[in-house]
């Protein structure tokens, strides 16, 4: 059994207290592991801080190949990690699996990157140059829907930008990160990552810690607002990513049977604990009926349970806090539409809801106007697709959203007016690792993924030379 320490300063190390991590299919306990204390805080980011002079002065072609071993270590250990990721987070073993060669496969893309300096005048009067420079000390913060890959948004960017970092996982999935933090520490020079674990309680000390100068934040809007409120005290730079309502507009020309299964997933995909799920699905009155038929009969097929039972396709709810949320949402929709798949917890023990399919609702509800973050879905009815677009868009949310339709050029059209970061058409969810990725409104600031997320990472510098 490991012993998921702290890594600080190149060393793994026990933390100043323990906790323990709670499998959401049991209930039972996976393991317990090192908790940080805020003096342990501010040894990894002096180490940090101490790291950073030597490492951003490292050749791009150093921190690449740093990049790709870490890639390599990821990769190579799979199965175990994919297990314990499982364990702590809930979703199926393949979806796990699926995780961790994804985050394998972000930090390989990130080390294909590179940040040339660009020449933008060059004249007998002068030349200008911009440069991209690290920034210094990097917080990063991730959440626990998705721990692994969300990791892989922020840390390859940074170290390939030339920054140092301190990684916070969530205090209910911090097991995984830890164990990969074993498997790269010396692959990297001792300080230039430095993973934590708390019990949600260092995240405002990391984001006021005045040796900080960037903080990359995954998590909810509320917390995202606290996050840039310590973070400006010392102007540090900040990416949020937030919370969404995902909007999924579906027009009258579609066929239900086709359509139902992809836009289930959409909406169900790690048991809706996903930022850019669609989370309310708006359907022309003339497929209506046809759609919550099928969406209720997928509901109903789906085979909820522990991730590591083969043909599990849905798992628990990652926490008791978000999963007596979700029941919440459950009676909001119960009394505002009508359920006609799920609308119950499954079993006595574990975090599990069946899915969960509302027709006969509208907005208003809290079911459709707030982020349920969980697997029940509002099927909302429209008769004009302007209109749709129109009450989609009245939301203080504005992450992502999807248009489904056979007329793609009025699709196209539709999609244009929402306001969302990224729009999809006749498909929802699709992140690749070279799309910036950002939202609108109170769906963050910034952007992750891209040349543009790595940017991010780094101060502009611009040199004016006189001819």
């Amino acid at each position: 059994m490991a012993e998921f320490k702290l890594l600080i300063n190149g060393q793994l190390v026990a933390g100043d207290a323990t906790m323990d991590v709670i499998n959401p299919a049991t209930e039972d306990t996976v393991a317990t592991c090192a908790r940080a204390s805020i003096a342990q805080l501010d040894q990894a980011v002096a180490a940090a801080k101490a790291a950073f002079p030597a490492w951003s002065k490292t050749s791009i072609d150093t921190r690449r190949a740093a990049l790709i071993a870490m890639a390599d270590a990821i990769q190579a250990n799979v199965p175990e990690l994919a297990r314990l990721l499982t364990q702590e987070q809930g979703k199926p073993l393949e979806a796990a699996m699926g995780e961790i060669f994804g985050a394998s496969a972000f930090f390989r893309y990130f080390a294909s990157l590179d940040l040339p300096a660009k020449v933008v005048q060059d004249t007998a009067e002068a030349k200008v140059e911009i440069r991209r420079k690290p920034l210094g000390v990097i917080g990063a913060i991730v959440p626990w829907n998705f721990p692994i890959i969300l990791m892989a948004f922020k840390v390859p960017a940074a170290l390939l930008a030339g920054n140092t970092i301190v990684l916070k996982p969530a205090a209910t999935t911090p097991l995984t990160t830890l164990r990969i933090a074993e498997l790269v520490k010396d692959l990297l020079p001792p300080g230039v990552l430095n993973v934590i674990a708390d019990a949600n309680d260092l995240g405002a000390a990391i984001t006021s810690h005045p040796d900080i100068r960037k903080i990359s934040f995954t998590g909810s809007t509320e917390t995202g607002k606290r996050v840039m409120a310590g973070a400006a005290s010392a102007l540090k730079r900040v990416t949020l990513e937030l919370g969404g309502n995902d909007a999924a507009i579906v027009m009258g020309d579609v066929d239900p049977v086709a359509t139902a299964p992809k836009i289930f997933n959409a909406a169900f995909q790690n048991s809706g604990q996903v930022c850019i799920a669609a989370k309310r699905v708006y359907v022309h009155e003339s497929i209506y009926d046809a759609m919550c038929d099928e969406l209720a009969r997928l509901a109903d097929a789906a085979v909820v349970g522990d991730g590591l039972e083969q043909g599990t396709q849905f798992g628990p709810l990652q926490n008791k806090a978000q999963f007596d949320k979700v029941l919440g949402y459950i009676e909001a929709g119960r009394r505002d539409g009508n359920i006609i798949a799920g609308g119950h917890r499954q079993g006595d023990k574990g975090y599990f809801i069946r899915p969960t399919i509302v027709r006969d609702i509208t907005d208003g509800s809290a079911l459709v106007d707030e982020e349920q973050f969980g697997p029940v879905l509002p099927i909302i009815k429209y008769a004009d697709a302007d209109d749709a677009v129109v009450r989609a868009n009245a939301s203080d949310y504005g992450l992502g959203g999807s248009v489904w339709a056979k007329d793609s050029d009025k699709a196209w059209d539709l999609a244009a007016g929402m306001e969302s970061g990224t729009v999809w058409i006749n498909k929802h969810a699709d992140l690749q690792p070279h799309l910036p990725f950002g939202g609108a409104k109170f769906s963050g600031l910034g952007s992750e993924l891209g040349q543009e997320g790595l940017n991010e990472f780094t101060q502009i510098q611009v040199l004016n030379m006189a001819r």
